[in-house]
C-alpha cells in the first residue's frame, strides 16, 4: 500500500466534511469483499467517488488508472502507513492550515450556505461558524474518512433548499448523521440529546469559523499526527 496522501481541493472537503485521505493499492491487489451497500458518484469527469449509500462513510476514488484509492480511516486497527504530503492546499477551507496553527479568523457571512457536492442537498444556517471542533473518534473517522471537524449550530435554524437526496444514518448511541444519497457528503450530526453540529466541509465560502481543539484523539488513526498546537483531549472537551 502506498504512504498516505491528504487532499484538500473543494471536492474532498465537501465529500469529507473537513478534508479527504487516501492510500491506494493496485487493482488487481483489490478485492470488495461485501459490495450491496457502495454507491458511486461521477465527481469530476472520469473519476468515480465510492461511498456507502446507508451511512455515507467516504471509502474510494477510483480514476480508472490502475490503482484505488481508499479512505484510510474505513481501516480497522493500525495500518502502519504514515501521511506523506498534502496536495491542493490552496483549496484548504478558512478555518484550517494543512500544517502549522490555523489562520487569523476570516469574517463570515451572517447567513451560511451549505450543500453537498451534487446540489441534492442544500440549507441555509445563521452564521458565522465560529469555533469548530475536529474528532477523531472512531465513528468520525469512518464516515469521513480521516477525521471531522463541525460547529455546534441550532438545528431550528436550519432552512433546507433542496433535501431529496438527505439520508438519514442511526449510529448505535442514538443519534442521527445526515448525509447526501447520491454523492455520499456528509453534512451534519444531530445527537441522542438534542445537540446538533454541521460539517465545516459541507460551508460554501468563508466559514467564519476557527479549528479550536481536537477532543477523542484517544482514536485517532496511527498514520498521522496532530502538530498545530492546538488543545487536545483523550475524550470529551474539558469545560
Amino acid at each position: 500500500m502506498r504512504d498516505v496522501v491528504a487532499c484538500h481541493c473543494g471536492l474532498c472537503r465537501k465529500t469529507s466534511g473537513h478534508y479527504w485521505a487516501a492510500s491506494s493499492v493496485p487493482h488487481e491487489r483489490f478485492r470488495l469483499t461485501r459490495p450491496d451497500g457502495l454507491a458511486w458518484f461521477e465527481s469530476s469527469p472520469g473519476v468515480q467517488r465510492g461511498f456507502c449509500r446507508a451511512c455515507g462513510a467516504s471509502l474510494f476514488w477510483d480514476e480508472g488508472k490502475g490503482a484505488m484509492h481508499f479512505a484510510p480511516g474505513a481501516m480497522d486497527g493500525p495500518i502502519e502507513l504514515t501521511v506523506a504530503r498534502h496536495i491542493f492546499n490552496e483549496g484548504a477551507g478558512d478555518y484550517y492550515a494543512p500544517a502549522g496553527p490555523p489562520p487569523t479568523p476570516t469574517e463570515g457571512a451572517r447567513l451560511l450556505d451549505c450543500s453537498c457536492l451534487c446540489g441534492g442537498v442544500a440549507f441555509t444556517l445563521p452564521g458565522p461558524a465560529g469555533k469548530i471542533t475536529a474528532c477523531h473518534c472512531t465513528q468520525c473517522r469512518k464516515i469521513s474518512g480521516f477525521h471531522a471537524a463541525s460547529f455546534d449550530a441550532d438545528v431550528a435554524g436550519i432552512v433546507y433548499q433542496a433535501r431529496e437526496a438527505l439520508g438519514e444514518y442511526r449510529t448505535p448511541g442514538g443519534g442521527r448523521r445526515g448525509h447526501c444519497t447520491r454523492c455520499g457528503s456528509s453534512l451534519w450530526f444531530l445527537s441522542a440529546n438534542g445537540e446538533f453540529s454541521v460539517e465545516a466541509g459541507s460551508v460554501n465560502g468563508a466559514t467564519g469559523g476557527w479549528l479550536s481543539e481536537h477532543i477523542f484523539v484517544a482514536d485517532k488513526g496511527d498514520y498521522y499526527d496532530i502538530g498545530d498546537g492546538l488543545p487536545q483531549f483523550a475524550g470529551w472537551a474539558e469545560p
